[in-house]
């Protein structure tokens, strides 16, 4: 069976972590199917929004440590393949046109938690929690993109408090510093993450994928004339397609808009 199950639903797909006996670990295969999946939505227009969760109890423990990964590679080559290719999926995710919804149960720790945090959205359940887990085996505690994603997603010194301690927080304190967006009872996760995607949808899906490049550029723009200038640059694109015509037409006559993707 596969460890990424990809449920299609019109233009919406749910992609499930599927290794719930190990609370959804990464490893090897888990970690190709990933950029697999992430690497090959930029190729796949009909698709306009990403659902991720986890199988089981939790939504990802991160690195499986527990895998044999013995091979021919020296100890550096080894580690240095195994840190690119888990660091390529949130690298994969940030760049797919797609928004990515991502719905946390029970722990994300580690690499887990950056899946997370290269999500656009994140829903939590009550017993969610998380942790930047690295400094607790005798590593760096700045690993996985937590450098970048936590001092941008929560500020530096909850940032710094995660990193230099390993310490979980849980649901409530996640929601309060912006972490995730609302905690949701867990039966009702997916549900809320498919209410958000069909919002999503009602927009034209040029504007939609330009919009998340845009936030992405801009988070780490140098300036406001910068930032400002990528903004231009998008509504001068999109001002000129049939969808924004559309868009404009269906606003005067009380409808709703039919966008074409033109």
């Amino acid at each position: 069976m596969s460890e990424l199950l990809v449920e299609r639903r019109g233009a919406v797909e749910i992609a499930t972590l599927n290794r719930p006996e190990r609370l959804n670990a990464l490893n090897e295969g888990l970690v190709d199917e990933l950029n697999a999946y992430f690497g090959g939505l930029a190729d796949r227009p009909e698709v306009r929004v990403v659902i991720l969760r986890g199988a089981g109890r939790g939504f990802c423990a991160g690195l499986d440590i527990q895998e044999d990964r013995s091979s021919g590679e020296t100890p550096v080559l080894r580690t240095l393949r195994t840190q690119t290719s888990i660091g390529n999926i949130y690298r994969k995710m940030r760049a797919c046109p797609q928004p990515v919804i991502a719905l946390g149960q029970g722990a994300a720790c580690g690499g887990g938690l950056s899946l997370l945090l290269a999500s656009d959205v994140r829903y939590a359940a009550p017993s969610f929690r998380c942790n930047a887990a690295y400094i607790r085996i005798g590593l760096g505690g700045c690993d996985m993109a937590s450098s970048y994603f936590l001092p941008r997603l929560v500020g530096a010194s909850l940032a710094s408090e995660m990193i230099l301690t390993g310490r979980f927080i849980d649901a409530e304190r996640a929601l309060r510093v912006g972490l995730v967006s609302e905690i949701v009872e867990e039966e009702a996760l997916l549900d809320r993450g498919l209410a958000l995607a069909d919002e999503m949808l009602a927009t034209a899906p040029y504007g939609l994928r330009l919009s998340k490049q845009a936030l992405n550029l801009n988070i780490d723009a140098p300036s406001l004339e910068a930032a400002m200038a990528i903004e231009d640059r998008q509504q001068v694109i999109l001002s000129a397609t049939e969808d924004h015509r559309e868009a404009l037409a269906a606003f005067l006559e009380k409808r709703a808009p039919d966008y074409r993707g033109r």
